[in-house]
């Protein structure tokens, strides 16, 4: 007989958001070790269901995703922020721009533009020397966002106008802080950081208009086979056909700006403190770079034998998920390993959990790239392990992901060590995503290992 998951009793009116927003990260891995796959708790007013059984997951996400959608609670201010865009947008609109998008992110284009990752790679090794101290994370923002704003928007921005893209990050991540009192009160109830959300938000949608009118006459003819095919000329033209508002528009650029970019840079930012924290790792990557690249700059034809870099960078998102949790709605009554669900619970699949799970990976606290080899992943469920999440709602950039964290990483690891200046263990700061709280300072080493 289904029954309700066990799981903590909270307290009136406010459940477990207190602890959860104290620690999110500590709070799921906790209730995934008490309770198994499925567990329960209130997160304020809403009944809040944890899945950390992969098998549930794929069933959520792949299987019978179709039954499962993006819960209302996100309709507030990432609604605001990100509209309907890919990211939230749900059923005919969604497919309709998924379908848009697709060409942009396709691996043939991409394929063809890794000189081009390359080269923002190179723009930003060229401005550092020897025994410079950086901020890791500003940095890899910084050489992200110039990637985005090229492969996917077709324009440059000059070193001011990305630096005040950078700055609208901090009060838009403020918002998505965990917090008790937002969970327990409605979302029309005003609270003292609504007014720099907005500020931001404005900011950051006149950028947008910026760079539409700065191509809106450079997006090639209908039909042409030579046209760009970067994700705002395909909008422009869809527009053009009457085919796309000038609010999507605007909703799917501020979602590539954003989602386009942090989750890379959070990425590499991560990988960089785990190499300096594990110089017998940081060795076999110069040493693979070394074999592979031969002191050349890397290329597309070297991606499939960077192995090993590849492994690093997975680890990373593994113990250091970018996204750390993610949530979902059933559309009706289900049943998940025995219990029941009700229609619009809010059901979180949180990856920081799952990839830290002793039941499904061996001495998970510690950093180990091998763990990704063919013959150490093969046993493993393959929802053990979903940093881009999965099914048809995958995230569509995680190729473009990954061979942007690989070219960056190799562009940079073949010249450079980054030590990192800070504390461990680090401490993290959950907004939408998991960043550092401290600043993430390394100093630039030149390496003297290199062949």
């Amino acid at each position: 007989m289904s029954q309700t998951p066990p799981g903590p009793k909270g307290q009136p009116v406010f459940g477990s958001s207190r602890q959860y927003a104290r620690d999110p990260f500590t709070f799921v891995t906790t209730l995934e070790r008490a309770y198994g796959g499925v567990s329960q708790f209130d997160m304020g007013p809403l009944e809040t269901y944890m899945v950390t059984d992969p098998d549930a997951i794929q069933r959520i996400l792949v299987s019978d995703a179709a039954n499962f959608q993006k819960p209302a609670f996100q309709d507030d201010a990432l609604g605001d922020l990100l509209g309907e865009g890919l990211l939230l947008s749900e059923g005919e609109t969604w497919q309709k721009q998924r379908e848009l998008a697709n060409p942009a992110f396709n691996m043939s284009r991409l394929s063809g533009m890794a000189d081009r990752i390359v080269g923002h790679a190179e723009s930003m090794v060229d401005g550092w020397a020897a025994g410079d101290v950086i901020d890791a994370e500003e940095a890899m923002t910084g050489v992200t966002l110039n990637v985005i704003l090229d492969l996917m928007m077709g324009v440059e921005l000059d070193e001011e106008r990305v630096a005040h893209v950078r700055e609208q990050l901090e009060p838009l991540g403020k918002r998505f802080e965990p917090d008790p009192i937002r969970f327990a009160l409605p979302d029309w109830v005003p609270m003292p950081d609504d007014a720099e959300f907005d500020s931001a938000v404005t900011e950051l949608e006149t950028v947008i208009e910026e760079i539409v009118a700065q191509r809106r006459d450079d997006i090639g003819e209908e039909g042409d086979d030579d046209a760009p095919m970067d994700f705002l000329s395909i909008l422009l033209r869809a527009r053009g056909r009457g085919e796309q508002s000038d609010e999507q528009l605007r909703d799917e650029m501020m979602t590539m700006l954003l989602a386009g970019h942090d989750t890379t840079a959070l990425t590499l930012t991560y990988t960089w403190y785990l190499l300096s924290e594990h110089p017998e790792v940081e060795r076999r990557v110069h040493a693979e770079l070394d074999e592979v690249l031969d002191g050349g700059q890397p290329t597309m034809a070297d991606v499939r034998d960077l192995e090993y870099t590849t492994w690093t960078i997975e680890e990373a998102m593994r113990l250091y998920p970018p996204v750390y949790t993610i949530f979902r709605s059933p559309k009706r009554t289900v049943e998940i390993d025995g219990y029941t669900v009700p229609q619009g619970a809010s059901i979180m699949l949180p990856q920081w959990a799952v990839h830290r799970s002793e039941e499904y990976w061996e001495d998970p606290e510690t950093f180990d790239p091998e763990r990704f080899s063919p013959e150490r992943r093969k046993d493993r469920p393959r929802f053990a392990y979903f940093p881009f999440g999965g099914g048809p709602r995958h995230c569509i950039g995680k190729h473009l992901a990954m061979l942007e964290a690989r070219m960056i990483v190799a562009t940079v690891a073949d010249q450079y060590r980054l030590e990192f200046q800070g504390d461990s263990p680090l401490e993290l700061l959950p907004t939408l995503t998991a960043h550092p709280r401290q600043e993430m300072s390394m100093e630039v080493v030149p390496r003297e290992d290199r062949s």
